[in-house]
């Protein structure tokens, strides 16, 4: 655990904020440099998450750090020196339990989710960042559950279909389809929400499955057999989008990008294609030649365009789906 060197009786967020203080005027951590995660602060200094957050929402509002979406927190340039505001043209500051409100707690818990994950949010956490009493909150919402769909509602509206919609079912369902898939890549973490038998039910969400079943509708399918390929179609979606979040939470456990982490795999990945175990693997891995990158967007466009080439028969010809 971190040891740091502090006054006697400061509460803990500030020995925290002390110390990135120190190394950011020492140069220890430069413009750009990543900050610990709140979940690796509150391990290394043995505090609770929203104390964790606090401090770095104190370093966020000093303008010392800045918080980026799927990065985290990290240091930020040096401000210029703000322009002085004339005496006529100020104002009594309103108080921020003054200017809190339901949009401004799911954005900003939205914003939490984005750099840091949904293990990261808590309601404690949402009321430092905004720097309001800790139970303010729960004024607007009852809990971090129902907070989590409100997020998600906020979320899956931030995308819209065109009202002249494409001509062919095949189209509008691939604008479906990829309207879904860089909603997910914007937030990682709605693809942990949820599942095919207990699905998340939230009106925007809804809104992409309307487009996909309106596509699909028309064309002969039994209700079932419709419902199904909607449901194929949100799958591969979601099943890719669920990487997304597993490797920023992978890496932020471990401090190893993919690419670190596959290098120091190097001696296992070796052993096993010397075992003469798996010929069909090692043949394959071998023939790599500048090693193998695994790009979800591609994965994502192979996968869409061979699923919606399989069911095109199904959808057009009235063949029954096997």
């Amino acid at each position: 655990m971190t040891q740091i060197t502090h006054p006697s009786g400061d509460p803990p967020y500030l020995r925290i904020v002390g110390e990135f203080r120190r190394r950011i005027a020492a140069g220890e951590l430069a413009p750009g440099d990543r900050l610990p995660s709140t979940r690796r602060i509150a391990e290394e200094w043995g505090v609770a998450l929203a104390t964790a957050t606090k401090a770095l929402t104190t370093l966020r509002l000093e303008g010392l750090v800045e918080a980026l979406p799927r990065v985290g927190t990290i240091v930020a340039e040096p401000a210029a020196a703000p322009t002085p505001v004339p005496a006529a043209r100020q104002q009594a500051p309103r108080t921020r339990e003054q200017e809190l409100t339901l949009d401004r707690i799911v954005r900003t818990a939205v914003e939490i989710a984005d750099a840091e994950g949904l293990t990261a949010l808590s309601m404690r956490g949402v009321a430092a960042r905004l720097g309001v009493a800790p139970m303010s909150t729960y004024r607007y919402v009852p809990s971090k559950e129902e907070l989590v769909l409100l997020m998600a509602d906020a979320a899956f509206g931030e995308e819209s279909y065109p009202a002249d919609a494409p001509e062919g079912w095949r189209p509008r369902v691939e604008l479906g389809a990829r309207t879904m898939w860089r909603l997910y890549r914007r937030h990682p973490w709605l693809a942990q929400l949820g599942s095919l038998s207990r699905p998340l039910l939230v009106p925007r969400l809804l809104v992409h499955g309307e487009w996909i079943l309106s596509a699909l509708d028309g064309h002969g399918l039994a209700p079932t057999e419709l419902f199904d390929i909607h449901v194929l179609i949100y799958s591969h979606v979601q099943g890719l989008a669920v990487h997304l979040e597993r490797e920023a939470h992978a890496e932020a456990a471990t401090g190893q990008s993919e690419d670190q982490w596959m290098d120091s795999r190097a001696p296992d990945l070796r052993a096993l294609s010397e075992s003469g175990r798996f010929p069909a693997f090692t043949k394959v891995v071998g023939g790599f030649e500048n090693g193998y990158d695994l790009d979800l967007d591609a994965l994502f466009e192979r996968g869409l365009r061979a699923l919606l080439d399989g069911l095109t028969p199904v959808v057009e010809g009235g063949t029954p789906a096997p």
